[in-house]
């Protein structure tokens, strides 16, 4: 849901989803939502929704890595390794790699050395991107360009279950670096 009123639109639409799926709000027994890593706001907005909600309906809450739904989303290939990736936007890019350490951070060059030698399938929204500057660097990848799908979502969070996530308690976002401030001169800073 791009754009600044984000946060005004976004409850509105989760009730009009909900009428027309013909469910009502008593009928939810567990949320899921991704934790990030992915834009600041975005990811305060959504999860700060989600356990809005949650608390709400006293239900629990499913906290995923964008980047593990989106892992999820790769096609089932041994011959390639599945790579998430979701530009930040600032110059480099939040990555997972499948079976391997937990999200990271990492700048196109970085992550072509880390993947050297590798035949690669990125999956994200900017893959596409990704993918014609790896393939500079001499690495096969394919490219998926792909957003993370609720239904993915979804399926991930009930294969644990409620009571798995319950006794998760609430979930924390996931953040790969601090937000960026714009101050009113224009210059732009991180604050961890």
């Amino acid at each position: 849901m791009p754009g600044r009123d984000q946060a005004a639109r976004l409850l509105p639409a989760i009730d009009a989803l909900l009428k027309e799926a013909g469910v009502g709000r008593r009928e939810i027994g567990l949320i899921a939502a991704t934790i990030g890593p992915g834009s600041f706001t975005g990811v305060r907005v959504g999860l700060a929704t989600a356990r809005g909600l949650a608390l709400a309906l006293d239900v629990p809450l499913a906290g995923l890595a964008t980047t593990s739904v989106l892992l999820a989303q790769a096609p089932a290939d041994p011959s390639r390794l599945a790579v998430a990736a979701i530009d930040s936007r600032l110059g480099d890019w939040f990555c997972a790699i499948a079976g391997d350490e937990p999200p990271f951070l990492a700048a196109a060059d970085g992550l072509a050395a880390r993947l050297s030698g590798r035949a690669v399938t990125l999956v994200g929204p900017d893959a596409q991107a990704l993918a014609v500057h790896l393939r500079t660097r001499g690495l096969d990848v394919a490219a998926r360009q792909e957003l993370p799908d609720a239904v993915c979502l979804a399926r991930l969070a009930l294969a644990r279950g409620a009571a798995h996530w319950k006794a998760q308690g609430m979930p924390r976002p996931l953040y790969l670096r601090g937000v960026n401030v714009t101050s009113p001169d224009g210059a732009r800073r991180t604050v961890e």
